[in-house]
């Protein structure tokens, strides 16, 4: 598994909606399924509501989400 964090925006009721999120998986294409899969779920959102700008796999020590670190076997 890999960290990456995720910039972007997505459609609120009001005006758009930044987000930053470290998320783990094993490749760019599957972090990208699963943050457009968990903002969906969460927010009640379309695929097409979710822009993400900035995807980028971080180095272990750069983690700092708790959950990612134990994922991608940084914390024990």
């Amino acid at each position: 598994m890999k960290g990456f964090r995720a910039k972007g925006s997505f459609k609120d009721i009001r005006n758009r909606q930044d987000f930053t999120i470290e998320i783990a998986a094993e490749s760019e294409d599957a972090a990208k399924e699963k943050i457009l899969s968990n903002l969906g779920s969460r927010h009640k959102l379309k695929r097409w509501e979710i822009t993400i700008d900035e995807l980028v796999e971080l180095a272990p020590a750069d983690v700092t989400d708790h959950l990612v670190q134990y994922e991608i076997g940084e914390r024990k």
